[in-house]
């Protein structure tokens, strides 16, 4: 399990527990936290699970893989460096106290 921090673009923040094999995405849905709609459904094949992981996290996380980085050019106002699809991150014990914050919205 991994304590993983999601905000709200609001700034509301929502701290959980997410079992490992999950994803980021699926532990923000599982938890019923705002602001990750996931239309997808975890396929990466949209930009719905968009956020910003916080800039102590960047190179602790595996590197995006091309499609990552195809579907993050549909995110709104993704950031080059700290954006991510949280469908691609997989928790494992090493994501345990990851931050992320949500986009102003999704698209």
């Amino acid at each position: 399990m991994a304590k993983i921090t999601y905000i709200e673009h609001g700034g509301k923040e929502h701290v959980v527990e997410v079992a490992n094999g999950l994803s980021v995405m699926e532990g923000a849905r599982d938890n019923g936290i705002p602001g990750i709609e996931a239309d997808c459904g975890g396929a990466c094949a949209c930009s719905t699970c968009h956020v910003y992981v916080a800039e102590d996290w960047v190179e602790k996380l595996p590197a995006k893989d091309p499609m990552e980085e195809d579907m993050l050019d549909f995110a709104y106002e993704p950031d080059p460096v700290r954006s991510r699809l949280t469908c691609q991150l997989k928790v494992t014990d090493a994501l345990d106290g990851l931050v992320v914050q949500m986009p102003e919205k999704q698209i």
